[in-house]
């Protein structure tokens, strides 16, 4: 008989974070480690909105795993089906090939993907922001809009062109709307045919206020930072229709804009979603998250772990209602899993999860953040310095780098040019939904 073989689909935080965790306490002889992942890297999304804002090279969010998980076997492939019975995961691999991939172990960490609505013209038309070919994309798309507003001859489309239409306040958007305004500004050096009061960035939120998750004390502040550079935040409205040169919102206003961005949230991956009623028998989920019990195994099969956001994890210091779906909770899941996984091997004791949220930290771009630290709330350069601080302390790898980018852009302009790598058919929300579908069959 083999070694037992240890399966975790996704390397996202928490998939990323048990590998980790059990390179470090398993015997290398004690399990085969097989992690399956669509790329070869672990995406700190946190920092998307500062790629997309030109702040940050692409490189410096991807952390590479074979590096960082020299026993882990990496296949570079969609997970697509499970077989709880048969203990098989069947995956595509990058250039549409099928294989099965048995284990003993199974751990579900393949974290979530774009929530999208049923509001007309939203998949066609909308951008999605959830990896950095989007980010990427999102920066190219920004920086040509101003340079064909610029050469614009009708008014009109000039106007449209200059507008840029976020929708989620959330923290996605907050940082996002935030970093994609400094963006243009700096586009906008040694330009004399767009003046900055031209471009226009629109947040829009059915919320009653910006940042709807945090405490007032941090979001009214986060809202007065926006409104004072020229956001345009419109609250309590959402997006009614969208098409390609219009954003209409449910107060029955219409905002021309060629540029909309859709961060309204996310849901879980909707693998467990697939399992067919045979082999998902027993399954229960909440608002698509596997229910698992407090050591994140699924109840009705032992050998079965899931961790992040596909997972309704028991939060003890609510009630018991799932943990949300944040990277503090799914990194420390992540580790827990990997714990409880090499218990299940005989290496370790298994432990039960229990986290206090430590806080959140927004990044404002500039000088600008708010942040509430063991719940201290902070505005201002004060709240920069925790925000920084706390990303250069959680990012696994390219710390040395972030830093130099940061210093950089401090003490120089920033570089605003268009590569145009990325094709607008990767952005948009319904080409993603496509992609997901057809992986997993």
């Amino acid at each position: 008989m083999g070694k037992p073989r240890v399966l975790v689909v996704g390397t996202g935080f928490a998939g990323y974070h048990c590998l980790r965790t059990l390179e470090r306490v398993l015997p290398p002889d004690a399990a085969e480690l097989v992690a399956v992942n669509p790329t070869d890297y672990m995406l700190y999304v946190p920092l998307l909105p500062e790629v997309a804002g030109g702040s940050l090279d692409p490189r410096r969010v991807a952390v590479p795993l074979r590096p960082k998980l020299p026993r882990t076997r990496l296949v570079q492939a969609h997970a697509t089906g499970l077989d709880l019975a048969a203990r098989t995961c069947t995956v595509v691999d990058i250039e549409g090939r099928e294989q099965v991939l048995e284990w003993d172990r199974l751990v579900l960490t393949a974290g979530s993907v774009t929530r999208l609505m049923s509001i007309p013209g939203v998949a066609e038309h909308a951008f999605g922001f959830k990896s950095v070919a989007e980010a990427v994309f999102l920066r190219d798309h920004v920086l040509r809009q101003v340079e064909l507003a610029e050469q614009a001859a009708d008014p009109a489309e000039r106007a449209a062109r200059a507008t840029f239409v976020v929708v989620g306040a959330g923290y996605t958007g907050t940082e996002l709307v935030a970093q994609g305004q400094q963006l243009t500004r700096s586009a906008l050096r040694g330009r004399t045919g767009l003046a900055e009061s031209e471009i226009k960035w629109v947040l829009v939120d059915m919320a009653p206020r910006v940042l709807p998750g945090l405490d007032e004390r941090l979001s009214g502040p986060a809202a007065r930072v926006l409104r004072a550079r020229g956001v345009d935040v419109r609250l309590e409205t959402s997006v009614e229709e969208v098409t390609a040169h219009c954003a209409r919102l449910t107060d029955g206003t219409e905002i021309p804009t060629r540029t909309l961005v859709w961060c309204v949230g996310v849901r879980p991956d909707p693998l467990v979603e697939s399992m067919s009623p045979a082999t998902g028998e027993g399954l229960a989920t909440v608002k698509g998250r596997l229910v698992v019990d407090p050591t994140l195994a699924v109840p009705t099969h032992p050998h079965v772990f899931a961790a992040g956001d596909v997972a309704a994890v028991p939060d003890v210091f609510n009630d018991g209602k799932p943990t949300p779906m944040t990277a503090q909770h799914a990194q420390r899941q992540g580790k827990l899993a990997g714990r409880n996984v090499a218990a299940s091997l005989g290496h370790g004791t298994v432990g039960t999860y229990r986290h206090r949220d430590l806080g959140f930290v927004v990044d404002l771009a500039g000088a600008q953040a708010v942040a509430n630290p063991l719940h201290v709330p902070l505005t201002g350069p004060a709240a920069k310095a925790v925000a920084r601080g706390y990303h250069l302390l959680a990012m696994p790898d390219n710390r040395l780098r972030v830093a130099v980018d940061w210093l950089t852009d401090l003490l120089a302009r920033r570089q605003v040019v268009q590569f145009g790598l990325v094709p607008e058919a990767g952005a948009r929300l319904a080409d993603d939904a496509k992609v997901g579908a057809a992986t997993r069959g």
